[in-house]
């Protein structure tokens, strides 16, 4: 298991002993950006648990983000790591931030992508997600409660104009144009507190889930444990099933 170390060490300790995870299945920490919400829990949980941590350097220098030399590892755009049975391949993204980075975690034969904190679907997201089997997809704010919302004006600019997050439509458009038949899971994540809801976003994409298995992200607990599969006999498998130790795992907090 790998995870980007959004939330505090103790928090983390909880929730994967709510999902019955070990935190011995936590091999790695890959920070995609040193925005707050991403880095928080990544120096307390890297020290006591001795997890080695992928971080650019342009984001441990923006970031300021403190973690043990030893610790830390480099990954570059485009280039694989592999970790344990997983292999991790980055790609830039449209963030504002110093060296924003998403990510695809394969196996043999299964591909999940974590698109999250991009401001537009650029070609390299669309070319990526043709080919998840699952999907880890931000759908971040409802246009007209952020343009008709609290925010100052400077703020609903920048998380609109296209180097902020992704909007509920711009997230569907991308699912509806170039979701792959073998789509099992889309994991819809980093809602906005103040400017979309859970109810707006399951409504938006229920009617157009097919044999997609819809998930919400909360903002408040952690989600579900789901199996993957890359086997095209399970492309159509979309209900939650139990965890078994012996196949690839997805948990996503």
């Amino acid at each position: 298991m790998l995870i980007d170390a959004g939330i505090s060490c103790r928090e983390t300790e909880k929730r994967m002993k709510r999902l019955a995870l070990a935190i011995g299945k936590v091999k790695a920490i890959f920070i995609s950006h040193e925005h707050n919400d991403h880095i928080n829990g990544m120096r307390v949980l890297s020290k006591k648990y001795q997890f080695p941590v992928y971080i650019t350097k342009g984001t441990q220098a923006n970031g300021r983000s403190w973690v043990e030399k030893h610790l830390v590892r480099r990954f570059k755009p485009h280039e694989p790591v592999v970790v344990g049975g997983l292999t991790i391949t980055a790609f830039p993204k449209f963030h504002d931030a110093g060296d924003p980075h998403s990510f695809i975690v394969s196996s043999a034969k299964t591909r999940v992508g974590i698109f999250t904190d991009i401001g537009v679907a650029c070609p390299q997201v669309i070319r990526h997600f043709k080919k998840c089997h699952a999907a880890f997809l931000e759908s971040n704010y409802d246009e007209d409660m952020l343009m008709n919302g609290s925010y100052p004006y400077h703020l609903k600019k920048r998380i609109s104009d296209g180097r902020g997050h992704l909007s509920n439509i711009q997230a569907l458009e991308l699912f509806k144009k170039h979701r792959p038949a073998f789509m099992s899971h889309l994991i819809l994540s980093h809602l906005s507190k103040n400017n979309n809801s859970p109810e707006l976003v399951s409504n938006l994409f229920a009617k157009h889930a097919n044999n997609t298995s819809i998930i919400i992200a909360s903002r408040y607990e952690e989600t579900a444990v789901y199996q993957v599969s890359g086997d095209p006999s399970h492309a159509r498998t979309v209900k939650p099933i139990r965890i078994e130790t012996s196949r690839q795992q997805l948990s996503l907090f």
